[in-house]
């Protein structure tokens, strides 16, 4: 059921979610994709091109309304002077780098917005950063899918021995009792027959 619910609904999930923070649902598509409930290929495009709209969106928002922005939300004012002298730097990775900076998916393209990063140049980055976030977050859960298939996959082949030895241990711990319970039996009729 699950199943036919993210196959239907998956690739709508995963817009809506990269299109902010994303991670997570990118991570879980990934994982699904493994799974071969998701197209790998539409995966990718789908969370770049969410990632690059959500960004392109909160850099025009930052491009539009910074200042207003930076004063109305603490958490953003907080980060405005040191992304400021990290923009005026070294822009390229900072464009590239924030959707990886866990805190700054957000406040990093408004930030930008707000400063003097001609906006061409941010969307070039822009999408540069978006191919290389999904392919590393999407990647990441393929892998987490490959490494439990691969535990699964061993647990199998070595199932028939596990079941063999706990049913020994069973036994042993059967045999065990028994003679115990026969030696206390014993035991208790030689005490019973003492004068």
């Amino acid at each position: 059921m699950w199943t036919d619910l993210l196959q239907t609904h998956g690739y709508w999930i995963l817009a809506l979610g990269c299109l902010l923070e994303g991670e997570t649902v990118l991570i879980l598509a990934g994982y699904a994709a493994h799974r071969g409930l998701l197209d790998p290929v539409l995966v990718l495009a789908i969370a770049s091109l969410s990632g690059f709209a959500g960004d392109q969106g909160f850099f025009w928002l930052g491009r539009r309304h910074g200042a207003g922005v930076i004063a109305r939300f603490p958490s953003v004012a907080r980060q405005s002077e040191r992304m400021q002298r990290l923009i005026e730097r070294w822009h390229e990775a900072v464009i590239v780098g924030v959707r990886f900076a866990y805190g700054l998916r957000i406040a990093g393209p408004i930030l930008i917005g707000a400063s003097a990063v001609p906006a061409a140049r941010f969307a070039a980055f822009n999408a540069l950063g978006a191919v290389l976030w999904a392919t590393t977050i999407g990647g990441i859960g393929w892998g987490f899918g490959a490494a439990a298939e691969a535990a699964l996959g061993r647990m199998h082949a070595i199932e028939g021995r596990l079941l063999a030895g706990l049913v020994g241990v069973l036994l042993a711990a059967a045999l065990v009792r028994a003679v115990l319970h026969r030696r206390a039996a014993r035991a208790a009729r030689a005490d019973s027959r003492a004068p």
